[in-house]
């Protein structure tokens, strides 16, 4: 059986943290940022944790389910 292969574009957008969760970047922070409220911004900066509904998805394609 050969080894099973990496999503690549998961592993650029995923991190598994100590205790088994997926923490990802928050979206809407790349372009367009003359029409967001500075606020909104500062809110998006900082990384979140991945729904729980989506986890399994993400970590059979991150080869660690």
């Amino acid at each position: 059986m050969p080894k099973m292969k990496t999503h690549s574009s998961a592993k650029k957008r995923f991190r598994v943290t100590g205790s088994g969760k997926v923490k990802r970047f928050q979206a809407n922070t790349s372009h367009l940022m003359r029409n967001k409220s500075k606020r909104g911004k500062l809110a998006h900066r900082d990384s979140t944790l991945v729904n729980e509904a989506d986890e399994k998805r993400v970590l059979r394609m991150l080869c660690k389910a």
